[in-house]
């Protein structure tokens, strides 16, 4: 079978990869923006092009004689490429335009969850003008997350009380009206929520969703939890597919949350959700709480499920675009942690074409497995962008053991790099436990 991925990030790597390894051998495709050098030595055909173009893409997958699409960025969803590919006959990994607004509509998101009843929906506001935002923050008496309704690549939500005080708010909302960030002119100003975020990942076929391992991913650029936001610097799952600092209750009502969204959307928009989807949550002493929903998986939080994926990545997109998904997807019982090499100077000030060597022999034989992210390859050398670069994933019986795996490898990258030495330390999980032991009692 023909399997087509479009993207070419870390994300999409580990989704090639993981369809690599399935016993059916597909002949994998890929339509990329730049060239991902990790991806193309696992396909037969790649094609560089405009992945937001559906009738670029679309014209790729019926002349290649694609039988199946798996899309990983958010983009082109945005985009409707999975209207086009699909109306071409393309069965489909990903959701069309319209339910896919649950991520690249954060106003849709909400008002859906309000609409519906939906539980874990916190207090929040959408606003179309500055003015009345500026007011809601003067009226509302705490501190709020100011988001941007439309897509921002994972960097455009600040807090209050972590990125700035309500003047620097409401200067972030004129920003954001101003620049017009996100391309959607509108705003949302919700409760700052207070606990240990997670993510939990699922592929749905219409009606059932599968969750995956919780996940935790790290945004702020510096070790400590410290510094500007990024699309994310690292993560970690736990053997089986609860975190160590929360509960099976905490992970059941997500995936409850999740459920229920999923036919929200369907009753609001007509059309069934397929794909993959990412639900970003807060664990506080009342309960879970949504952050967001991504329309795709996390980046790098598919790298941490993928990983130690053993079910049949191929047979599981399948049945997602078939609408025939089992309750039956297996995962090894060991912990990982991903963290991500980026370029000195990374968010705020990167340097660019930063050339680098990787060990990747030496990862396998340490129990790791890495993913080529914003680099490309020019004349034999591997350059970076400017954004995040290489990907290791460390894989052991224990988070701590887990990320022992992935420090070991970090020697095995070389280059004007740098990353986070705490993601996944046994320092780093104890406080958490600690954070929501004072939590909840």
């Amino acid at each position: 079978m023909k399997v087509l991925v479009v993207g070419n990030g870390a994300r999409e790597h580990a989704i090639a990869a993981a369809l690599a390894r399935s016993p059916g051998k597909p002949v994998l495709n890929l339509f990329m923006s730049a060239l991902n050098p990790g991806m193309a030595r696992l396909a037969s055909d790649v094609a560089i092009g405009d992945i937001c173009s559906p009738a670029a893409v679309t014209r790729y997958a019926k002349g290649k004689g694609v039988a199946l699409a798996v899309i990983g960025p958010e983009a082109p969803l945005a985009a409707g490429v999975v209207d086009s590919l699909e109306d071409a006959g393309v069965p489909c990994v990903g959701p069309r335009k319209a339910p896919a607004m649950l991520e690249c509509d954060k106003s849709f998101c909400r008002e859906l969850m309000k609409k519906h009843r939906i539980r874990g929906t916190p207090k929040f506001g959408v606003f179309d003008n500055e003015e009345d935002a500026c007011s809601f923050i003067d009226e509302f008496g705490g501190d709020l997350a100011v988001k941007p309704a439309g897509l921002t690549g994972g960097k455009g939500v600040k807090i209050m009380g972590e990125h700035f005080d309500a003047a620097g708010a409401k200067g972030y909302v004129k920003e954001i009206f101003t620049t017009r960030m996100g391309e959607i002119p509108k705003v949302i100003l919700e409760e700052r929520l207070i606990g240990e975020e997670f993510t939990l990942q699922a592929f749905v076929d219409g009606e059932r969703v599968v969750g995956a391992p919780m996940v935790q991913d790290h945004k702020r650029a510096y070790e400590g939890d410290v510094g500007p936001n990024t699309g994310g610097m690292g993560s970690y799952s736990d053997r089986g597919y609860i975190l160590p600092f929360l509960s099976k209750k905490d992970y059941d009502d997500g995936v409850s949350i999740m459920e229920a969204t999923v036919k929200a959307v369907k009753d609001e928009t007509g059309e069934m959700y397929k794909g993959f989807l990412y639900g970003q949550f807060m664990a506080t002493k009342d309960g879970v709480k949504v952050i967001e929903y991504n329309a795709r998986l996390g980046d790098p939080e598919a790298m941490n499920i993928l990983s130690v994926l053993e079910s049949d990545m191929q047979d599981i997109c399948e049945k997602v675009a078939g609408g025939k998904l089992s309750k039956k997807v297996s995962y090894a019982k060991k912990a990982t942690v991903c963290k991500y090499l980026v370029p000195e100077g990374y968010p705020e000030k990167p340097l660019n074409n930063v050339e680098v060597t990787i060990d990747e022999t030496g990862i396998e034989k340490a129990g790791a497995r890495v993913y080529y992210a914003s680099v490309r390859e020019e004349n034999g050398k591997i350059l970076t962008s400017k954004s995040r670069a290489i990907a290791v994933v460390g894989i052991h019986d224990t988070i701590a053991e887990a990320e022992k795996v992935a420090e070991k490898c970090m020697p095995l990258v070389k280059g004007k790099l740098f990353y986070r030495k705490d993601i996944g330390t046994k320092a780093l999980i104890e406080r958490r436990i600690k954070h929501m032991k004072q939590l909840r009692g």
